[in-house]
């Protein structure tokens, strides 16, 4: 095969490779974003009271160590103990890195 032909199949596969990177990141965002709308039904700054805490401020690594606590049974809860069970980690690493970012604007 000639060099240019290669050259422009490598090129080709790059930038099919980029562009699939680029979806996947996309859809991955929506995910945290799809799901953190839940999460924010009962923990939004304006909605939490009582005993149902406000998110807002939180990082992503407390985020996800509570979430992981809520799945593993570590972290007693009425609902998020349920809720938790139903998200994988990658799940649960999407909706935190969602809601730190949101939290901080």
């Amino acid at each position: 095969m000639p060099t240019q032909t290669m050259s422009r199949c490598l090129l080709a596969v790059a930038a099919t490779s980029l562009l699939v990177a680029i979806e996947a990141s996309a859809q991955a965002r929506n995910s945290g974003r799809d799901i953190g709308a839940g999460c924010a039904s009962c923990h939004s700054q304006n909605i939490a009271l009582g005993k149902i805490p406000s998110l807002a401020g939180l990082g992503n690594a407390e985020l996800v160590a509570r979430l992981i606590e809520f799945k593993s049974g570590r972290r007693a809860g009425t609902v998020m103990p349920q809720l938790a069970k139903g998200y994988t980690d990658e799940q649960i690493e999407l909706v935190a890195t969602w809601l730190s970012s949101e939290s901080t604007k």
